[in-house]
């Protein structure tokens, strides 16, 4: 606590600063108003008691400087003076006093007087420490909100990345499966078509050309291939060097399989021809269908690949290794499922791997 006075007053005001200093409170003077402005910028008291009448700057002036400045501003002011004055009154106000107390006063009075604005001035001051921490709390939560909303996009982004990644490497409804916590996948299907096929020709271009001109081709040809796959519904398994194999039926059930898997032999077949007259090449392609079972499911911890089991894999792939160059080569599964609406040329009794001799035939096209 302060009191400012003039001189003159300093006896007068001895015995307030005596009775307030027993009351606990610490009472410092300054004789002038510029002392006092440098004092309180200094101390930052609790409370002042200032006289208007003073040499140099007077109470008004000082009243108005503190108020100016953002390190006092806060501290309450309480005019003390022998001017009784409405006039005064309100200039102090005005100038930022909390409280006018007129000479000559009661001590009793002004110890009254300063409890109060001490205790508005602590009450103000608990306010004030409340609000710094509430607006800290909801910078805290906005921040918090802002993070949580940012880590819930980055989620979202990488969800979105795993499974356009899983998309690209297995069927939808397998990725599907996979996020959902399944960690054995393996079904039984009854009835679907397999399809292989070779790029004869490839091994010998491939020798003769760079690495970035041999995947650059092969690229080419097999996007193509994977568009087809689309198109016609089919799911594309798997790439083997410059073999290819697709299969339809499966993972969903698909009833015209065989039809659709028929028709992009064909349209492989047209693909390819398509390609060597445009960029040059001699390329010819060896495919391989059947009909039949199989088990699929998907293998590996670190590279996820989901493959086919059983025969009639098997013989699929024989039909394509057996085959003829620039010829679609299928079992009689097939052609008993499709002479009705493609037309076939037998071949005849063709020896296969793990089966013996075994009757084929060439699929031509729509019948």
């Amino acid at each position: 606590m302060y009191l400012f006075c003039k001189r003159s007053n300093l006896n007068n005001l001895s015995l307030l600063e005596r009775i307030l200093s027993r009351k606990g409170y610490e009472v410092r003077l300054a004789p002038n108003g510029k002392l006092a402005i440098d004092s309180v910028d200094l101390t930052q008291p609790d409370l002042i008691l200032l006289d208007i009448m003073m040499p140099g700057l007077d109470g008004y002036e000082v009243c108005n400087l503190l108020k100016a400045s953002d390190r006092t501003r806060g501290i309450p002011i309480i005019f003390l003076s022998a001017l009784v004055e409405v006039s005064h009154k309100l200039k102090a106000f005005n100038a930022g006093g909390v409280d006018y107390i007129t000479k000559p006063f009661e001590a009793v009075e002004v110890v009254a007087r300063v409890e109060n604005q001490l205790r508005l001035r602590e009450l103000e001051l608990q306010l004030r420490d409340k609000n710094k921490m509430y607006r800290r709390e909801i910078a805290y939560r906005e921040q918090a909100e802002i993070e949580t909303r940012m880590l819930l996009e980055t989620t979202k982004l990488q969800k979105e990345e795993i499974e356009e990644l899983l998309l690209n490497i297995l069927p939808k409804a397998i990725a599907d499966r996979l996020q959902e916590g399944q960690s054995i996948i393996a079904d039984s299907f009854s009835d679907v078509s397999v399809l292989f096929a070779d790029l004869v020709g490839f091994t010998s271009f491939a020798s003769q050309k760079t690495a970035a001109e041999t995947v650059k081709v092969l690229n080419q040809i097999f996007s193509q291939f994977d568009e087809l796959s689309l198109r016609h519904g089919l799911e594309k398994i798997k790439t083997m060097g410059d073999a290819y194999m697709v299969v339809g039926g499966l993972p969903e059930p698909q009833e015209n399989h065989a039809f659709a898997i028929a028709q992009m032999a064909l349209d492989m077949q047209a693909t390819v021809a398509s390609f060597n007259l445009k960029n040059n090449h001699s390329f010819s392609l060896r495919i391989g269908i059947n009909i039949g079972g199989v088990v699929a499911g998907v293998i590996g911890l670190t590279k996820f690949s989901y493959d086919l089991w059983g025969d009639t894999v098997n013989v699929a792939q024989r039909m394509e290794s057996n085959g003829i160059p620039g010829e679609i080569q299928v079992t009689p599964a097939v052609y008993n499922r499709l002479k009705d609406k493609f037309l076939f040329k037998m071949r005849g009794a063709v020896e296969i791997k793990g089966k013996g001799e075994m009757m084929v035939y060439l699929l031509l096209g729509r019948n």
